[in-house]
């Protein structure tokens, strides 16, 4: 993932846990207290201007908060919703057209009333897949949290107890409504509800520190308590292996550069032609990846890179003429005399070895040793082998072992090399 990309999910997680931290602040105070009416004042006044620079679902989230406030009489319209929201409308409005107009060279463009149209109005998210309504509620937020103790034992517990049930009950509902309203588009991904999960995690703390100080007066307690470290142990270990698991799925990313590697091993000419299907899009090739080094006369880029998807041109032999590399999920669909220089493979599941669907696990080994930490991998392998040899030795030789396919090949036009790079 690109630098750019982490600092915009920084700034917009950061916006929203930041909006949410006040919220929960302002319900330990008095409602008309001016400690609180400020605190509720910041909070709608960011996630203002995270939903309209950012991400345009904020939207959502602003509204539960502002309806379940104004339902509990926590807020007040002339004095906080209406000053945060025109300030934050304006400031986010200002910030984004003016940024965004000069980077694109479109002028006035709001880029997240695009999407929102696009997505939502015209329903195009659901061409990228769909998910059922429970989606969320029953996948994403469980692997969001990813400790069950979390969801199963400490959360409902802080929600019942008499202690804690008011505060965690005002914290959960406007982030359930919130998930609710947004599982009405069919098209679902973990990312455009990822901003809830501080929150609940906080509503789990309570439920865990009501545990952990009881935990020498019942036999329950100390049950209950012994669970929580094993399971926190158990599920750091599993973030791990499923960061692991994360960086195989940007095979379009590590074949972008590989391609330049071998663009520059071959002397290849300038300027170099490469075209980008959609997988290899989908899947880690950027803007930030490219190279936008340019010819030594000034008369244009080094590189040329093109990501039609139009089916028309995609079946004509003229338009694969133009290109001096491909980066395809299926060669057989690329027309002309290629190549295939490497083939970048992804993740494709979990399975038992020496079981493992057809996957040939020595190709798979190799795609870890190219992964992206090869030298943690270099170090861990050996003693994990070993591990394994003997662990299997009870299993009837059988271990779970990540599955993976191959995603992208970079394919190299054949014909004489012309002048170098």
């Amino acid at each position: 993932m690109s630098s750019p990309t982490l600092l915009f999910r920084a700034l917009l997680t950061g916006s929203a846990t930041e909006a949410l931290r006040n919220v929960i602040l302002s319900l330990a105070v008095s409602a008309k207290s001016r400690k609180g009416s400020k605190r509720r004042r910041l909070s709608m006044y960011l996630l203002t201007v995270a939903g309209i620079i950012f991400r345009s679902e904020i939207a959502i989230l602003l509204a539960t908060q502002t309806l379940f406030l104004l339902l509990r009489g926590r807020v007040s319209i002339k004095k906080e919703i209406l000053p945060a929201g025109i300030v934050g409308f304006l400031v986010g409005l200002t910030f984004t057209v003016l940024i965004d107009s000069f980077f694109w060279q479109k002028f006035p463009l709001w880029p997240e009333l695009t999407g929102f149209y696009y997505n939502t109005i015209l329903g195009k998210s659901s061409d990228w897949g769909t998910e059922p309504f429970h989606f969320y509620f029953l996948n994403s937020i469980p692997r969001l949290l990813l400790n069950p103790a979390t969801y199963c034992i400490c959360i409902p517990l802080a929600l019942n107890l008499s202690a804690t049930a008011q505060t965690s009950r005002d914290i959960t509902i406007p982030l359930v409504a919130f998930v609710t309203i947004y599982s009405l588009l069919p098209h679902k991904e973990w990312r455009f509800i990822l901003y809830i999960i501080p929150s609940l995690t906080a509503v789990a703390s309570s439920g865990a520190s009501w545990i952990w100080t009881r935990r020498a007066k019942s036999i329950l307690y100390q049950f209950l308590s012994v669970i929580l470290v094993l399971s926190t142990l158990v599920s750091f270990a599993a973030s791990l292996f499923l960061l692991y698991i994360s960086s195989l799925n940007y095979p379009g990313g590590t074949a972008l550069v590989r391609l330049h590697a071998f663009a520059l091993s071959d002397n290849a000419t300038i300027p170099v032609n490469v075209y980008m299907d959609n997988l290899a899009c989908q899947t880690g090739v950027t803007r930030f990846l490219q190279s936008h080094t340019l010819r030594p006369d000034g008369q244009g880029p080094v590189w040329r890179y093109d990501k039609t998807e139009n089916e028309t041109m995609l079946l004509t032999p003229d338009f694969w003429s133009n290109f001096d590399y491909v980066l395809a999920e299926d060669p057989a669909r690329v027309i002309g005399k290629w190549e295939v220089l490497d083939t970048v493979y992804g993740y494709a599941g979990i399975g038992l070895r020496p079981e493992t669907d057809g996957v040939d696990e020595e190709e798979g080994q190799a795609v870890k040793a190219r992964g992206m930490l090869p030298g943690l991998h270099e170090r861990l392998v050996g003693p994990y082998e070993r591990f394994v040899g003997i662990a299997t030795r009870f299993t009837g030789g059988r271990w779970p072992v990540i599955k993976t396919r191959p995603m992208v090949h970079v394919l190299r036009r054949q014909g004489d090399k012309k002048a170098a790079l």
